[in-house]
């Protein structure tokens, strides 16, 4: 049993740690990686001969991402909110890769290289030696030592989370797999965290899945993952479809894999295998009744408990359904159709699939299914790359397989609210910024749509089995790039809405010629606005994917533990936000497209957002930290209908909450913590860039009337920017399910950016005044 409690160490964030001393971990020649980004898809390599290093330079962007010197020169001191955001933006453009988009080490979970590593090792696939080489050192440079994150030598669900059983006993096993000894004076530090938070039983149902995928755990300690719920009725409400589109894509080849019981067929004789087993527990492996640690977790990892009515059926179905009632045909039933769900998926994503949870998973059921030499299993391996990110601390994977168009597109909005997109000097970059989201819309139907019942043109909500379950998403931008395929609403909205702006600017040499060329034809956007107008609920709010397909009451199923809000699909202010405003900019350029249509989603999304403000003049944001997050967009969207601090009783109790928030410093800092309590949390470090622009946007959208707290907060980001132009990276910015952070490094440029340029066009581009 776990000795750690859940109580203040957990509850209180932690923020940005200084260098600790380490042991020097070998290391790959940095000199020698390059990126490679073919149309959106981002892979690195390590070259190897001196010839190919002269045929292939490392860019300024190669050598920023691994934290290596860029060789920028130090630019004119910004005495003024616009030249400050010029010299960002200077800075910011020379980041921009050769098909137009910007990329970024989307880090921040710490369960995505286990998954990865245990897959390979299993299937006998493994990383280049470079790889292995930057991975031991990326996790190593993670550990909470020193005075990281308690120092107890474990890992966290996040890099600024405190240590936990699913954190420490993958990362742990993955280090071993790679290679590393287990008297590493690290290891020896990390299995005492392991012990003390009662060893791997006390992992989440995660861990106990890839244990026993290894070898190093049996499957009897694994909950029931019953392919079967793939046979219930659509109709039926707890009917797999309806969960959250990185639910049912996790729990489809879990549950695969489940029903297979397959296990490393040489785990009995791999000696590493059978020190994994003496090493990951406290008691001798031959002696532990698995059966009996289903449902053991460690209290710092039981973020959402298990509820009754799972426990519930989890008792149903080991002692009744499983021994009784499982048979055979009906197995084989399951598993069939499962395996379909699993070809549509690849076939609909080229085996890039939903992102690093689902695509090893993925992979191990086309090996198991399909045999080592199939294609489908090599096509998933080369796929894995598009995950592999190299960072100043070693190679990490990403949250998906990047952030190309959601990032691509906020930088091209943001420069043209900023006033800086006619200028001459940055024209070529917002073009290939633009070209790029061109090249990345989806223009096909997923496999099956059309030929299902669901098809319509225009497209609405409807899906069915035919069609894989899959929303429509001709038109749609994912989040990445156009070969992962699946439809997201704000990623579509903030797409559309950079292409509207820029291929509508006049020329200011010759109003009557755009500036920029339509790029992306206006049936296309058409498309585009369709895939937004099928986005919306019953409430009036959207959400990420797909509109909200369960109730919330199958939370009560929730088996991650570790997360919240994961089982189906919630409403969310900063989704909603983002399809009111590029539905109203759409509206406004091309009164005469489905006018009605648009104008009642609009009303009905508005009346959402006033629903979901809380008392305090807050929303609170699933995506980003957190409520400065939620009320930048929230804000942006209700100026769209006029709504402002003089005239609207929401956006003026917005601005009081936010005004209330700010640091002595004219800052505004949250921590994480916000979104795990769902109450403010002020930051340990104080006040952070990123968040501070996102209220500046947030106050200057509302027309506060108060000049001195945005020309405070101005200052402040005019402070923090470096003689090159660039922003450093403070505290994690990002979100999902509640309690896993994630990064989003590209919005210390974007968003300060918009927010000095913005402030510049409010109250003119003079000098702050240094008294403030």
């Amino acid at each position: 049993m776990s000795t750690r409690k859940r109580t203040l160490s957990t509850k209180q964030a932690n923020g940005l740690t200084k260098p600790v001393e380490r042991l020097e971990d070998p290391k790959t020649d940095v000199a020698r990686w390059r990126l490679r980004d073919d149309r959106g898809c981002h892979t690195w390599h390590y070259l190897q001969s001196d010839e190919e290093l002269k045929q292939w330079p490392q860019t300024k962007a190669d050598k920023y991402h691994m934290g290596l010197e860029t060789g920028l020169p130090a630019l004119q001191s910004a005495k003024s909110p616009l030249q400050a955001a010029e010299n960002g933006l200077q800075f910011f453009s020379e980041l921009q890769l050769e098909p137009g988009n910007w990329g970024c080490q989307y880090g921040g979970p710490m369960f995505l290289l286990p998954g990865l590593i245990i897959t390979l090792y299993v299937t006998n696939m493994p990383l280049t030696q470079a790889e292995q080489t930057e991975v031991i050192r990326y996790l190593f440079n993670l550990q909470n030592l020193g005075n990281k994150n308690g120092g107890d030598g474990g890992w966290g669900l996040h890099i600024e989370a405190d240590s936990s059983v699913f954190g420490t006993a993958m990362n742990y096993t993955t280090l071993r797999l790679l290679g590393v000894p287990p008297d590493d004076p690290r290891m020896r530090k990390a299995r005492g965290c392991l012990y003390d938070l009662g060893s791997a039983l006390n992992g989440p149902h995660w861990t106990k899945f890839w244990l026993s995928v290894l070898g190093v755990m049996q499957w009897d300690i694994v909950n029931p993952v019953p392919p079967e719920l793939w046979l219930l009725p659509d109709w039926v409400p707890i009917s797999p479809w309806r969960w959250w589109i990185h639910m049912r894509m996790v729990f489809l080849p879990m549950s695969f894999i489940w029903s297979k019981k397959w296990q490393y067929s040489r785990a009995d004789s791999d000696p590493l295998i059978r020190q994994l087993r003496q090493e990951l527990f406290t008691a001798p492996h031959e002696e532990i009744a698995w059966a009996r640690y289903r449902n053991a977790i460690s209290p710092i990892d039981n973020y959402h408990p298990k509820t009754w009515v799972l426990n519930l059926v989890n008792f149903l179905l080991v002692l009744v359904y499983i021994p009784y009632i499982r048979f055979a045909w009906l197995v084989t039933r399951a598993e069939t159709w499962v395996w379909k769900l699993i070809q549509m998926e690849d076939a609909n994503t080229d085996f890039a699939n939903l992102g690093p949870v689902n695509g090893p998973m993925n992979l191990l059921a086309c090996y198991i299914e399909e045999g080592p030499d199939a294609y489908s299993v090599r096509r998933h391996r080369e796929r894995m790359h598009d995950f592999l990110w190299m960072s100043k601390d070693g190679m990490m994977m990403n949250g998906t397989n990047g952030v190309q168009v959601w990032d691509t597109s906020f930088a091209l909005w943001a420069v043209v609210d900023a006033g800086l997109a006619s200028k001459p000097q940055y024209h070529q970059t917002l073009l290939r910024g633009l070209e790029f989201l061109e090249d990345q819309q989806i223009l096909e139907h997923a496999e099956g749509y059309e030929k299902s019942s669901a098809y319509s043109d225009p497209p609405t909500a409807r899906t069915g089995p035919k069609a894989g379950y899959r929303h429509p998403r001709r038109g749609a931008w994912g989040f990445s790039n156009r070969i992962q395929g699946y439809t997201v609403s704000d990623t579509t909205s903030e797409a559309l809405k950079s292409a509207l702006l820029l291929q509508n600017m006049a020329d200011p040499a010759n109003p009557s010629k755009k500036l920029f060329p339509e790029v992306i034809p206006l049936q296309r956007l058409k498309w585009a606005v369709d895939i937004i107008l099928t986005m919306q609920n019953k409430s009036g709010a959207c959400s990420s994917y797909e509109p909200t397909r369960g109730s919330e009451y199958m939370e009560y199923l929730n088996a991650a533990e570790v997360f919240g809000r994961i089982m189906v699909e919630y409403e969310y202010p900063e989704c909603t936000s983002a399809c009111v405003t590029a539905l109203h900019l759409f509206h406004a350029l091309h009164p005469d497209y489905r006018a009605r249509e648009i104008q009642r989603f609009i009303s009905r999304a508005v009346q959402y957002m006033h629903k979901d403000q809380r008392v305090d003049g807050s929303w609170y944001g699933s995506w980003g930290i957190c409520f400065t997050y939620a009320g930048m967009f929230a804000i942006e969207s209700l100026a769209t209908q006029g709504e402002n601090h003089a005239n609207s009783e929401s956006v003026k109790r917005a601005c009081n909450f936010f005004i209330n928030k700010q640091n002595a410093d004219g800052g505004w800092g949250e921590s994480y913590k916000s979104c795990e309590t769902a109450e403010w949390c002020q930051h340990p470090d104080g006040s952070q860039v990123v968040q501070t622009a996102w209220v500046i946007i947030a106050l200057l959208e509302a027309q506060y009337p108060d000049q001195a707290p945005l020309g405070r907060a101005i200052k402040l980001l005019m402070d923090r920017q470096q003689p090159n132009g660039e922003w450093l990276q403070e505290g994690i910015e990002g979100v999902f399910n509640k309690s896993c952070m994630i990064s989003y490094p590209n919005y210390k440029f974007i968003f300060p950016i918009k927010a000095l340029g913005m402030y510049a066009k409010r109250y003119g581009d003079a000098a702050v005044d240094s008294r403030l």
